[in-house]
């Protein structure tokens, strides 16, 4: 029998976890609705996409790069099983009784062909590893004081991942089938503003609630 002590238990890293497990599943359903930002208009899994990476950034932030990592790779278990499942029901008979403008909705909503399935998963661990990576080479030139710059670092990074993000789901998804410069452009556009806006209080805000539950005072 082993003697060796089981590893520290974090809290906020548990947390993260759950959060970044749910947001992975959640992202491609509302990514069905475009959603109008006064002239822009955003895919609606942008928010829960936003807060993966503000959840990775936190955790490398935290945890180390490595703890961040491991985090982009788990994700890839709740989201292929979602797709699976999201697969499996779509195909699965209804019953007859069901509310008949929702047995048109549903696979509507829900379906996608495969190309798309396969570039939202190829665009997710690509984006999801360069913002873990980015933050983590913009931790290392701001030195080690716990929380310096964490906002404009997270924004940094998320601006960029979210750019290789729309480039490579938009034209895996779409080239050779419609003209894509409008549309990524403005994707893009939109993301990167919104990474601006809304990355650097959620990190802290995350940051922070980590800190709190761990019983980890700030340097």
């Amino acid at each position: 029998m082993s003697s060796a002590s089981p590893p520290p238990f974090s809290r906020s890293l548990l947390l993260f976890a759950l959060l970044y497990g749910g947001m992975t599943c959640v992202a491609g359903v509302l990514g069905a609705k475009q959603v109008a930002l006064g002239p822009l208009a955003v895919e609606g899994g942008i928010f829960p996409f936003l807060l993966l990476v503000v959840l990775s950034s936190t955790t490398a932030e935290l945890h180390g790069r490595r703890a961040a990592e491991m985090l982009v790779r788990f994700g890839f278990v709740p989201l292929l099983t979602a797709m699976a499942l999201i697969w499996l029901v779509i195909r699965l008979p209804y019953d007859p009784a069901m509310y008949p403008p929702a047995i048109t909705a549903f696979p509507v909503i829900l379906g996608q062909s495969a190309r798309m399935m396969m570039a939202g998963v190829i665009a997710y661990g690509v984006s999801q590893s360069l913002n873990v990576l980015l933050f983590t080479k913009l931790s290392q030139r701001a030195g080690t004081g716990a929380g310096r710059g964490l906002g404009m670092r997270g924004a940094v990074a998320s601006a960029l991942s979210q750019i290789v993000d729309t480039v490579l789901f938009i034209s895996l998804s779409f080239l050779g089938e419609r003209s894509i410069g409008a549309l990524m452009a403005g994707q893009m556009l939109a993301k990167v503003l919104l990474s601006l806006l809304l990355v650097p209080p959620l990190i802290h805000l995350l940051a922070a609630i980590g800190r709190r539950i761990d019983g980890v005072s700030k340097a």
